[in-house]
């Protein structure tokens, strides 16, 4: 085996590492950042496109709002389980009567628009997850997500924010390793000089976006679920069971899920006559928000929810749980009293969504989003300029041999934290796997061809 220092052996590790994250999941990582970017960039041309849906007469006396899921009722071609309504508190705005539909996918509903004053129907169409994104933005977060290809492409984002912070902390330490002692200006160095300098400016932004897209991830998902679920870290959810049950426990996935849920046992017989009176108990007992969502009974046995909507800061998702027969409050949640753990994970899930400081936020996003395309240009840019005339036979300049040449401690404590990140992100654990394999058949493919070339002269 080739020896070399110890500083040497971490400079080609890391060097190997970081080239392989940039090769192979730089593209995902690419595209993540340019559909996000898209994501929280068009909020403003959502609303003008879905104006007609979304704004109603800014005159007049409401309707209740039992009267306007009456007309929802009657808009729909077939009969659908009432899952929310979004009523319209502020002038000017629609409610939005959501159901349940089983042609569609998970954390879907089918939305009808109502005008609350004249009581016509303003829009049809699919709506999603609980923030309530439209059909346009609802495209563009499945092509974040998944790549438009379901459960299958939604390795792409895990895979991007499983790397995405080991590229960033490994290209910090890389550079303090190797950057030069004084300033050189040539296409290489100034290729390098922008790369970094983008590395240390997009730092943090990585850090947290790597760390709440996994929230949303399929494998590594689960694991950090288990993970604040064993800290008391999980967001408190309202309990609507009735008649002295149990409280629900708290659910892992409440800062992100759709609330499409499992059909219920025992379809609830509760009426919706009276989600009025419903509402006014709810503002009585502390639910001022201006954007609400209220959920009938699943089952007898369950109560109403009523919700606070509104992530933007200050945050409001205060709520409460009401028995359908006395209209008492029988639980609340306050978002004061979550724990602080819980509140970060709300405020990074909203800011890596880009609503919860508004403008600023999205135009934060959108300035991170188009700078770590850039920063990923110029790796590509930098490996082009320093790229090998033809394969390299170095087997220093694989991960496997690299990792050999480290000190028995160094090599201890790498191997641990590969196998310990390998079980909770799984798919690092097994994209790690294929790096050091493709790299060792490379390197091996390298080694044989000058002695077949020799051979045939």
């Amino acid at each position: 085996m080739t020896t070399c220092t110890s500083r040497a052996a971490w400079v080609h590790l890391l060097r190997r590492l970081h080239f392989f994250i940039g090769l192979f999941v730089g593209p995902f990582i690419f595209v993540a950042a340019l559909t996000g970017t898209l994501y929280v960039a068009t909020p403003q041309l959502e609303n003008l496109l879905y104006h007609q849906a979304l704004h109603g007469s800014t005159e007049g006396e409401r309707q209740p709002i039992a009267a306007q899921i009456a007309v929802a009722e009657r808009a729909l071609d077939t009969p659908l389980r009432l899952s929310a309504v979004r009523p319209a508190l502020d002038a000017g705005t629609t409610t939005r009567v959501m159901f349940a539909d089983p042609a569609l996918q998970p954390s879907e509903n089918r939305a009808i628009f109502i005008d609350p004053v004249t009581l016509a129907v303003k829009g049809d169409m699919t709506v999603y997850g609980t923030s309530g994104i439209l059909p346009l933005r609802q495209w563009i977060d499945y092509a974040h997500r998944s790549l438009l290809l379901g459960d299958v492409g939604r390795l792409y984002s895990e895979l991007a924010a499983s790397w995405m912070w080991v590229a960033a902390l490994g290209g910090v330490v890389l550079w303090a390793f190797t950057r030069p002692k004084r300033r050189i200006k040539n296409r290489l160095q100034n290729t390098r000089r922008v790369h970094v300098t983008l590395g240390w400016c997009l730092l943090a932004g990585m850090l947290l976006f790597s760390a709440t897209g996994l929230t949303w991830s399929q494998w590594a998902g689960g694991n950090v679920d288990k993970l604040r679920a064993s800290l008391g870290w999980l967001t408190p959810q309202v309990n609507t069971q009735l008649r002295g049950a149990s409280p629900m426990p708290m659910d892992p996935h409440a800062e992100h899920r759709g609330h499409h849920g499992e059909k219920a046992a025992h379809e609830s017989t509760i009426g919706w006559d009276s989600i009025d009176t419903v509402l006014n108990v709810a503002q009585r007992g502390g639910i001022n928000a201006r954007s609400l969502e209220i959920r009938p009974p699943r089952s007898d046995d369950r109560a109403w929810t009523v919700t606070e909507i509104d992530r933007r800061w200050p945050t409001q998702v205060d709520a409460v749980a009401i028995d359908p027969q006395s209209l008492a409050i029988i639980d609340s949640t306050q978002f004061a009293d979550f724990p602080l753990m819980a509140k970060l994970t709300r405020w990074g899930v909203d800011f890596h969504m880009g609503i919860l400081f508004g403008l600023p936020n999205q135009l934060l996003l959108i300035a991170f989003g188009l700078a770590l395309c850039v920063a990923i240009v110029m790796g590509y840019r930098l490996w082009w300029i320093k790229r090998p005339s033809q394969a390299e036979t170095n087997p220093l300049l694989t991960l496997t041999h690299s990792w050999r040449a480290l000190s028995l401690p160094a090599r201890s404590s790498t191997l641990l934290l590969a196998v310990a990140c390998g079980f909770a992100l799984p798919v690092m654990g097994i994209s790690l796997a294929l790096f050091m394999l493709f790299d060792w058949l490379r390197w091996r493919a390298a080694v044989r061809m000058p002695l077949v070339e020799s051979s045939v002269e």
